[in-house]
C-alpha cells in the first residue's frame, strides 16, 4: 500500500473512531432516579412531529420517548391511540400532554398502572363531567378561537393566515407557513365530550404555563394548575411553546420525571 493509501486509511480509521464516540457521548444514560419512559400527546392544529425539539433533547438526556399521532377525530379515538403507545412502553411512565393533549391525559392516565406522573404543557385538564369547552368558557374569547373555522364535516382549521400571529408568534415565519400547510384539524365535537376520569386526582402533576398564550388564557391555565395542585413552571411563549420553546419544555418535562422517580 502507498504511503498516501495508508495515510488515508488511517484517516479514515480516526474520523469513523471520533464519530463513533461523539454518538456515545451524545446518548447519555438515564438520569439517576428519573422515570425512563415520557409518552408525549399533541394537541389540535399539529400532529406529533410539533414534538420533535422536545424529543430530540430528552433523548439526549437518556430517556425513551415516544410520541402519540393522534387522529384528533373523538376523545375516545385520542384515548385509544394513546393507549397503543403506552402499551409499548415497559415500566413507569410519565405521560405528557399539549392543549387539547391534557384532557387525553386526564382521561388515560387514571387508570394505566403505569402512568406514575402527568406533565400539562399549556394543556386542558378538566375534572371528571367537564369538557374543554366548559374550561375554555371561565376565561375571555382568545383570538385563536376567533380564528378557527369549521367545515362541511365538523372539523375545526386554524385559518392559515392568522396561525402564527394566535397560535405560535414567537415560532419563525417560515416554520409556522409548514405549520399551518400540514396542520391536522380537530373534529369540533371532541370540545364538548365531557372527561369521564380525572388521573390528576391520584396522580402528580406539573404544569407548564405560556405566559403569552393567545389560544389558552394564562389565567385559566394558572387557575387549572392551581387546582390539580400541580407544580408550575412559567414560560413566556405563545401557546406553540413544543416548538418555539422546546429546551425549556424538555426541562420541565425532565425535573419532573427526576421528581415522579422520588416518590
Amino acid at each position: 500500500m502507498s504511503t498516501k493509501r495508508l495515510l488515508c486509511a488511517v484517516l479514515l480509521c480516526l474520523s469513523m473512531a471520533a464519530g463513533a464516540a461523539h454518538a456515545h457521548r451524545a446518548v447519555a444514560a438515564p438520569p439517576a432516579g428519573a422515570v425512563r419512559n415520557i409518552v408525549l400527546v399533541h394537541g389540535a392544529f399539529v400532529d406529533g412531529s410539533s414534538w420533535n425539539g422536545v424529543i430530540a433533547r430528552l433523548q439526549r438526556k437518556g430517556y425513551h420517548v415516544s410520541a402519540v399521532q393522534n387522529p384528533l377525530t373523538s376523545l375516545a379515538d385520542d384515548v385509544a391511540a394513546t393507549r397503543r403507545v403506552l402499551a409499548q412502553q415497559d415500566g413507569p411512565t410519565v405521560l405528557v400532554g399539549h392543549s387539547w393533549g391534557g384532557v387525553v391525559i386526564t382521561e388515560v392516565g387514571a387508570d394505566d398502572p403505569n402512568v406514575v406522573g402527568l406533565v400539562y404543557v399549556a394543556a386542558i385538564a378538566p375534572e371528571v363531567g367537564e369538557s374543554a369547552l366548559d374550561i375554555l368558557k371561565r376565561g375571555p374569547q382568545m383570538p385563536a378561537g376567533t380564528a378557527m373555522k369549521r367545515d362541511d364535516s365538523g372539523f375545526l382549521w386554524l385559518d392559515r393566515a392568522q396561525y402564527r400571529a394566535n397560535f405560535a408568534a414567537d415560532v419563525p415565519e417560515n416554520l409556522t407557513r409548514v405549520l399551518s400547510a400540514a396542520q391536522q384539524p380537530i373534529a369540533a365535537s371532541a370540545f364538548e365530550e365531557k372527561a369521564t376520569k380525572a388521573a390528576w386526582q391520584s396522580k402528580p402533576s406539573w404544569y407548564v404555563v405560556t405566559s403569552k398564550d393567545r389560544a389558552v388564557s394564562p389565567e385559566i391555565e394558572r387557575w387549572m394548575a392551581n387546582r390539580i395542585g400541580a407544580t408550575i413552571v412559567e414560560v413566556p411563549s405563545s401557546h406553540l411553546v413544543t416548538v418555539s420553546h422546546a429546551a425549556a419544555t424538555a426541562d420541565a418535562i425532565d425535573r419532573a420525571a427526576r421528581e415522579f422517580g422520588k416518590q
